[in-house]
């Protein structure tokens, strides 16, 4: 199992398969209803952003996604204290205090009137003329809305997806929660050009997370997951697997794990914050284990929606 370069891509959509797309995008904006821009609640539809925001041109900013269940922002102090964490990294203050931030996001989720979302939120060094060094006294741009979010059933966990593995081209400051995500995007996009669902990604012969995920393999009852670092997101679901599996008597070890440990492993899963855990039953076209969803990840599942469970009621945060 050898990781994949990207592809070189030529086919592009018909003018009609363009025009379809552009419709069902802005029937999905105006969908989304009331969204968050630079101290105002506005209509999605009314947002209006300069062109010569930073963001725009050059992907410098910082975004989060919070997932909602029965109408409760999930986790929100881990998430805020990832944004944090990013903003330093790149030199950006934080415009919001964390009450502020909470203020807005709950009222995104109380306007969606939806159980289930989740909130992206998204902060930019700003207007200024383009110039690669950081401007002077720009005001961060600060954008944020809700959407509602349909999450995996236990029908479709117990499906399992296919992925790919892939060369991790990405930067070596992955840790960042950066908007500049065109290598990401260009692997998810290979995993779906090979009728898969993720792409996990290889570096120097290690695993280091998926395109869009964290990864976890299985062995001998013993779940592995990389190391926290530069290399890898710090996913805030990763955090919450792994602190079920210290819970419940669960054998977790972090550490670095070889490209052939793929191959071998009894069973593998992804995990994020709109995924939640998913097992991987097909990787570059063999069988994980025995094809389906392995008995270690069925009791994580398990722990997994007790607790999501026991959250929405209130009796955990």
């Amino acid at each position: 199992m050898t990781a994949t370069k990207p592809q070189q891509h030529n086919k592009g959509p018909t003018r009609e398969d363009s025009a379809g797309s552009r419709r069902q995008q802005a029937i999905e904006i105006a969908a989304m209803g009331t969204v968050y821009l630079n101290g105002e609640f506005v209509a999605a539809e009314a947002a209006s952003i300069s062109p010569m925001d930073r963001g725009f041109i050059f992907g410098d900013g910082i975004y989060e996604v919070v997932p909602v269940f029965g109408g409760r922002l999930f986790r929100p102090g881990q998430h805020l204290q990832r944004l944090r964490n990013s903003l330093g990294a790149i030199g950006l203050e934080n415009p919001l205090t964390d009450s502020q931030w909470a203020s807005v996001l709950q009222r995104l989720v109380d306007d969606a009137g939806t159980d289930d979302q989740y909130v992206y939120l998204q902060v930019t060094r700003g207007v200024a003329p383009r110039n690669h060094a950081f401007p002077d006294n720009a005001r961060p741009t600060v954008f944020a809305y809700a959407q509602r979010m349909n999450y995996a059933t236990a029908t479709s966990a117990a499906t399992g997806i296919a992925v790919i593995t892939a060369e991790d081209i990405r930067w070596r400051r992955c840790d960042i929660k950066s908007t500049a995500l065109l290598a990401a995007v260009m692997l998810r996009q290979q995993a779906a050009e090979s009728g898969a669902d993720e792409a996990i990604l290889v570096r120097d012969g290690l695993v280091t997370e998926g395109a869009a995920s964290n990864v976890f393999l299985v062995r001998d009852d013993t779940v592995v997951t990389p190391p926290k670092g530069p290399l890898i997101l710090a996913g805030i679901t990763r955090d919450l697997v792994l602190e079920l599996a210290q819970q419940h008597d669960m054998p977790l070890i972090e550490r670095a794990v070889k490209e052939n440990e793929l191959a071998t492993a009894h069973e593998i899963w992804i995990a994020s914050s709109t995924n939640e855990i998913k097992p991987v039953i097909r990787i570059d076209g063999a069988t994980v284990g025995s094809g389906g969803p392995g008995p270690v990840f069925a009791r994580m599942y398990q722990h997994y929606q007790d607790y999501k469970r026991a959250f929405c009621e209130g009796r955990v945060d």
